[in-house]
């Protein structure tokens, strides 16, 4: 449902050597970053974001947004995304179920409601890196489903990366690669 190439040209290419950083390898696809509590997994998508082309993190609670509804947000970011998806928009609206909020002020949603808001445009930015920082936290189980069904899909993407960072990667996904972080 899901997968689609994009126009623009991609750093990540399945018939390309990988694109290395800090001792990385930047594969296409779905690819884990694991480690405990303080090891530097939001640390690492942060430099990864700020330092790769074409590349976006959010902080998925969206703190600087109060006053902003989700059109308001979403509408800033895709002025920021030059390949932003407004067909995954919608898609991912009516999945998360946000159709309700759209025009609510983000300070009005709970935790859950506003980290779906902040993945709707992670997911639908278009971006060739997308980091995701534990993005099932606080969503319900059927956004849950939701997003690991989305994941699923990007998977084996051939242009696309998206590194999720969590405790542990999801057993149910189909990683490329999983970056195991040091305890400190």
């Amino acid at each position: 449902m899901w997968s689609q190439t994009f126009p623009q040209p991609a750093p990540f290419q399945s018939d390309r050597a990988p694109v290395l950083w800090q001792g990385l390898r930047l594969l296409p696809g779905l690819n884990a970053v694991v480690g405990d509590e303080g090891s530097g997994k939001t640390q690492l998508l942060q430099a990864l974001a700020r330092e790769q082309p074409d590349a976006l993190w959010l902080d998925l609670r969206l703190p600087d947004h109060d006053r902003h509804t989700p059109r308001q947000f979403w509408a800033e970011l895709q002025a920021r995304q030059p390949h932003w998806q407004a067909d995954w928009q919608a898609d991912l609206t009516e999945a998360l179920q946000l159709g309700e909020h759209l025009d609510k002020a983000l300070f009005m949603l709970s935790t859950g409601s506003r980290r779906k808001v902040a993945l709707v445009g992670l997911l639908a930015s278009g971006a060739a890196l997308t980091c995701l920082d534990q993005p099932f936290a606080a969503l319900d189980l059927a956004s849950v489903r939701e997003l690991q069904g989305f994941l699923q899909d990007m998977a084996e993407h051939p242009t696309r990366a998206w590194w999720v960072a969590d405790y542990e990667a999801d057993a149910a996904l189909p990683w490329r690669s999983v970056v195991q972080l040091p305890a400190v």
